[in-house]
């Protein structure tokens, strides 16, 4: 099973708060088959730790470490908010990046995510996507320089 297929990504989402951009990442993952459904409520009690958004409209939703079991492979999902979605203190995200991640995948995910998204070409190339195969392309480098 791939980690990032067309079927996990949504390009023009919408959502009025964090809590439903949240289960929107999830409901993907369970979709998939990555996760079950139970794995989004502990997605929600991740956030309510600590914000999982990560600045420069950014947002990386995962599950607790206490979820970890439930994951039955690693997968990500990904949605673009082009009017953005309030993600608490001001904050808006445009990029939300679900992650489900078998044993300590997710710090690799959590990383090259982070590393893509630093890059200001790239993140803008990510938002301007108009297909999820083009989305996905950056994702995997097929982005050149």
């Amino acid at each position: 099973m791939s980690i990032l297929s067309v079927e996990k990504v949504k390009l023009n989402a919408r959502a009025k708060d964090k809590t439903e951009a949240i289960r929107m990442a999830g409901r993907l993952l369970v979709d998939a088959g990555h996760v079950p459904p139970e794995y989004v409520d502990k997605m929600l009690e991740r956030e309510a730790l600590s914000s999982t958004y990560m600045g420069g409209s950014l947002a990386i939703p995962h599950g607790t470490n206490e979820a970890k079991p439930l994951v039955r492979s690693t997968g990500m999902s990904i949605l673009v908010f082009p009017d953005g979605v309030p993600f608490g203190d001001g904050e808006t995200a445009k990029l939300v990046v679900g992650i489900a991640a078998v044993g300590d995948d997710h710090l690799d995910i959590l990383t090259n995510v982070a590393m893509i998204c630093s890059d200001e070409d790239s993140f803008e190339a990510i938002l301007a996507a108009d297909s999820p195969e083009a989305l996905i392309r950056i994702f995997e480098g097929g982005m050149q320089p």
